[in-house]
């Protein structure tokens, strides 16, 4: 009699007759012994079919199978210090599903726009696998970090009639008879929420209509935005650095084998622990400037300005209080200094690039009209914008953490790209 159960599971059936639906991964043969590489989703295991130990009709079965065939397997569950699962299968039973011919990913390299067109088929690679497997993991300790912390999870608006950050690049539609953008952030409407219920946070996909090809860029890509009514700025960053720490902390506990089928430098995660060193946009500039760079006050950081600080740093690293004009119209400016605002930037290190952008808010009614003024922004279509600070406004701060840029750093990956099962690119909208 057999159980049938998952390869993650096996651990809890050594000496037992197992059943588990798999596909082969890779096969290999040692005259009367063949092994084979055994997935399903949850895990890998090796399957070892001992021709004197079984059927003619099993053997020939194993025989047959070919890379991403599809069969239940039986066999008893052993332990196996050999092996990096720990267990093996020593098989009894094959019963073919089906017989794949001519499977196209093959173990050879191949390009990756061929990877990329049989991208429904790359994410069963055991790297791929591997990597999705982690951002599911960051996914989760992110809903942890939240729920624990008493944020209610709010869902903003895909459809929106208007821009967060007053940008042209924006994905336009029709709404039936009125013009509608494809939302670039929910902040707004999560400043909303937190008026209603205090803490909050969204998380969902975002888009972008930048021409950007660069290792760090996806057009439609996933973030979590927090609002937080009753929050300044210094209490603002310390909820970031946190959330960060707590986020990496769970993978390492949670992916070591994911972690480890990618390479990953582990050491330098494990150095991710709050606090994260500070450094303002004033002393930034006379860094870079110091380093050789042609940098003026008021220009924003591009991807080399932000590898070239984080190079100094094991951590994250916060860039603080950057110039007003370069910044959206909702930060607060400092009230000591107000050509910067009370934001900040997080920097992941080994030049990934910022993976959070915060502030405080604009709470004064007169400054946000003004603001508006200043940035040509239509007073109707924000008006709903513009009730939070007529009725009851208050000190409120919030941030957003990009997801895929996130994923890359915590995985150590070259491209964002692989970030997701199914990535939107400049010039990809197959599969």
């Amino acid at each position: 009699m057999s159980v049938k159960c998952m390869i993650r599971d096996v651990k809890d059936y050594v000496g037992q007759t197992v059943r588990i639906g798999a596909w082969l991964h890779n096969k290999r043969s040692s005259g009367k012994i063949q092994f084979l590489q055994l997935r399903d989703g949850s895990g890998y295991i090796q399957g070892v079919v001992v021709k004197s130990e079984v059927s003619e009709e099993v053997w020939n079965d194993a025989s047959k199978l070919t890379q991403e065939s599809s069969l239940y397997v039986t066999g008893v569950v052993r332990e196996d210090s050999r092996s990096k699962f720990g267990y093996e299968l020593t098989v009894t039973g094959v019963e073919i599903i089906q017989i794949t011919q001519d499977y196209p990913i093959t173990p050879k390299e191949h390009g990756v726009d061929f990877l990329m067109d049989h991208r429904h088929l790359w994410i069963r690679a055991p790297r791929q696998r591997a990597i999705l497997s982690v951002r599911a993991e960051i996914i989760r300790a992110i809903q942890q970090f939240f729920d624990q912390r008493g944020f209610n999870l709010v869902d903003p608006p895909i459809l929106t009639p208007s821009s967060c950050e007053g940008t042209t690049n924006l994905f336009h539609t029709k709404y039936f008879e009125e013009d509608a953008f494809l939302t670039q952030s929910g902040q707004l409407y999560m400043e909303a929420a937190a008026m209603a219920l205090g803490k909050v946070y969204s998380f969902g996909p975002t888009f972008r209509a930048e021409k950007s090809k660069t290792r760090r860029h996806l057009i439609e890509f996933w973030m979590i935005e927090p609002e937080m009514a009753f929050v300044d700025h210094e209490e603002n960053l310390r909820v970031q650095e946190e959330f960060v720490s707590y986020v990496v902390q769970s993978v390492l506990k949670n992916c070591a084998a994911e972690l480890e089928t990618l390479g990953r430098d582990v050491s330098k995660l494990e150095k991710c622990v709050a606090p994260f060193p500070r450094i303002s946009y004033d002393d930034a500039v006379k860094f870079l400037q110091d380093k050789g760079f042609e940098f003026t006050w008021g220009e924003d950081f591009g991807a080399p300005h932000e590898t070239a600080i984080a190079e100094s740093y094991d951590t994250p690293v916060f860039i603080t209080n950057y110039p007003t004009e370069i910044k959206a119209f909702y930060m607060k400016p400092d009230p000591n200094r107000p050509e910067v605002v009370l934001c900040a930037d997080m920097i992941a290190p080994e030049g990934y690039g910022e993976i959070i952008g915060g502030s405080q808010r604009i709470d004064d009614p007169e400054l946000m009209e003004q603001r508006f003024a200043e940035h040509e922004l239509s007073s109707e279509a924000y008006q709903w914008y513009m009730d939070l600070r007529k009725y009851g406004t208050v000190p409120h701060s919030g941030f957003g953490l990009g997801l895929e840029r996130t994923v890359s750093w915590i995985c150590g990956l070259d491209h964002v790209r692989e970030t997701i099962a199914f990535p939107r690119t400049l010039y990809r909208l197959y599969p």
